[in-house]
């Protein structure tokens, strides 16, 4: 694993008194994989918020003295983060609250936007003042200028849906109503279900709302705008089938967890096919097939029943290291700390390695040194993905080709720089059929951008000095 993790978002509204910060604590917990850098959680009780939110995991941010401070509500929104735009700090975390004239409002942001800089740079020109340096505030700012325009916050926010480009699904709350988007491409996941007891969950991925009991309805479509409010729920369509869908097609390769299902394709299905094309495409002469824990398990799967060549487990990760792990000194290896081989399954033995991406192949060739060291014999790694050759836009943390390890090398020349005996890539003009040919977004991989490309995407673009703009 060498890409950072995306953002997840959690809503909650029920039309009676409800525990509406417990679900979003265990909804949290759910969506976990897709930010560890911080978390948070705003609960609406009659129109008054309160939240708490803080850098660090779920299990570090909230405690049972936490959770039981919220007041019993029936309304909340929750996320947790790791950002693509702006730095880890308490500023940043979300959900990002908003007080104006016309009432309170807290949105959770999942994705990029592309003109971030362009709109960011306009609102303050007109007087703006930002206390962050994430994207997400700029959303916030223009739905609350659209709103004081409009009659309602759902105008308001189909007025900024206008404005915005790139990715964001969103769930924004105001003093009565929740409000979930997802972008007219549909960049990024959102679902919603209900509880037995008829209280509605919107989430990023369909395992957050298992974990709470509530059965999913569906995914909300591209550009859908889905309003949960006194009067039930209403969905708004005026920006559907405005753009073609361009689900990232990294949310089957890595983002999702495994037992998701994104857009009616199973995460864990799409990770399999992918291991059967690497079997197809890349076929080798091994006595072991292993994955790298955790996003390259499924796909090595697939390619171990794809080849006939047996599955086993080679690498066990330590799952106790969290974010304030502290990187050990030139001394220790900090790879051997965080991955441990199963020396009995590897030892002598041809071994196929699987994992879900290179970026910069530093931890490829720390993977592959452990392996050589516990005794394999052969080390032919397998991807389930094709080489990052471009910048992304939109949620996935590679934000320039600087350290892209595929832009300045062949495959054999990467090979042999990672250690490997040899080394497959997923082709780019096959990765159609892990979204069962659905249209997908693959721009990292092959440079066709679905929108226009920002001429500054540095994640610090909000906090460079002087010097350095």
């Amino acid at each position: 694993m060498s890409i950072h993790e995306e953002c997840g978002i959690f809503g909650v509204y029920s039309d009676h008194s409800g525990d509406a910060a417990n679900i979003c604590y265990y909804g949290l917990y759910a969506l976990q994989h897709r930010g560890q850098e911080s978390c948070g959680i705003v609960v609406n009780d009659d129109g008054v918020f309160y939240s708490h939110k803080d850098l660090g995991r779920v299990g570090d941010v909230f405690t049972e003295q936490t959770i039981a401070a919220f007041p019993h509500a029936s309304m909340a929104v929750a996320h947790t983060r790791y950002g693509t735009t702006g730095g880890t700090n308490r500023q940043n975390c979300q959900p990002i609250e908003i007080n104006h004239q016309k009432g309170h409002m807290a949105l959770a942001h999942n994705g990029n936007l592309s003109n971030a800089e362009q709109l960011r740079s306009g609102l303050e020109l007109a007087g703006a003042i930002f206390h962050t340096t994430s994207d997400t505030e700029t959303i916030a700012y223009i739905v609350t200028r659209e709103r004081l325009l409009v009659s309602s916050i759902e105008d308001a926010v189909s007025r900024a849906m206008n404005i915005l480009e790139g990715a964001y699904s969103l769930i924004l709350m105001s003093p009565q109503k929740l409000i979930c988007v997802r972008d007219p491409h549909g960049f990024r996941p959102l679902c919603y279900g209900r509880m037995a007891d008829g209280t509605y969950i919107v989430a990023s991925e369909s395992c957050a709302l298992r974990a709470v009991g509530a059965e999913m309805i569906r995914d909300l479509d591209p550009g859908e705008i889905l309003i949960f409010g006194p009067q039930g729920v209403e969905s708004r369509r005026e920006h559907c089938k405005k753009m073609p869908g361009k689900i990232c097609i990294f949310e089957y390769i890595y983002f999702a967890r495994p037992d998701s299902v994104v857009d009616g394709i199973s995460v864990h299905q799409a990770r399999m096919k992918a291991g059967e094309i690497l079997a197809q495409e890349h076929p080798v002469e091994a006595d072991i097939v292993i994955g790298v824990p955790d996003s390259g398990l499924d796909a090595a799967l697939g390619y171990s029943r794809a080849s006939g060549i047996p599955y086993g487990i080679g690498l066990i990760r330590n799952k106790y290291i969290g974010r304030t792990f502290i990187a050990p000194d030139h001394r220790l290896d900090q790879v051997k700390i965080k991955l441990a081989t199963v020396e009995s399954e590897v030892q002598g033995k041809r071994v196929v390695l699987v994992d879900d991406s290179i970026v910069r192949g530093t931890t490829s060739g720390q993977i592959i040194r452990l392996l050589r060291e516990a005794g394999a014999s052969e080390i032919h790694m397998r991807v389930s993905a094709p080489p990052f050759l471009f910048p992304c836009y939109y949620g996935t943390d590679i934000d320039s080709q600087d350290k892209l390890i595929a832009c300045r090398h062949t495959v054999p020349e990467i090979a042999d720089m990672i250690g490997a005996d040899s080394l497959g890539y997923l082709p780019v003009e096959r990765l159609g059929e892990l979204a069962e040919e659905r249209t997908h977004c693959e721009a990292c991989f092959s440079g066709e951008y679905p929108t226009a490309v920002p001429l500054q995407a540095k994640k610090n673009r909000f906090e460079q000095k002087l010097s350095e703009i």
